[in-house]
């Protein structure tokens, strides 16, 4: 069973986002931590497949995660959705995400964004 971790300060946004994981047979779990090295003791504890993380967070930035994450080497094979209510796809994409997703999205282009990255994995 493919993991999928969501890093997402919304409470609602997470739990959603969880429940359509679930829902589609994938092993989810939400990172609600405060800081960037909780986050990074989750991933070395039980690195996921996929992460699906917000660009803007509460008391970190997505952005300096996901350059830390890619530049650091730990997980080669991570592959990343960056999520925002602003357009910053091209920012993500620089930084080293695998897709970019423009909230508020459909559950289904999620889903057909996770399936088409997990599919090469």
């Amino acid at each position: 069973m493919q993991s999928v971790m969501v890093v997402e300060d919304d409470s609602t946004m997470r739990a959603l986002v969880k429940t359509l994981l679930d829902m589609e047979g994938y092993q989810a779990r939400t990172f609600e931590g405060q800081s960037a090295e909780e986050l990074r003791r989750d991933l070395a504890s039980a690195p996921p497949d996929l992460l699906i993380m917000d660009v803007h967070l509460h008391t970190l930035d997505g952005l300096d995660i996901l350059h830390t994450l890619r530049q650091d080497g730990a997980y080669p094979g991570l592959q990343v959705i960056m999520t925002s209510g602003f357009d910053a796809k091209d920012r993500c994409l620089q930084a080293g995400a695998n897709a970019f997703l423009m909230k508020p999205f459909m559950p289904d282009d999620l889903i057909r964004t996770i399936t088409s990255l997990l599919a090469t994995y």
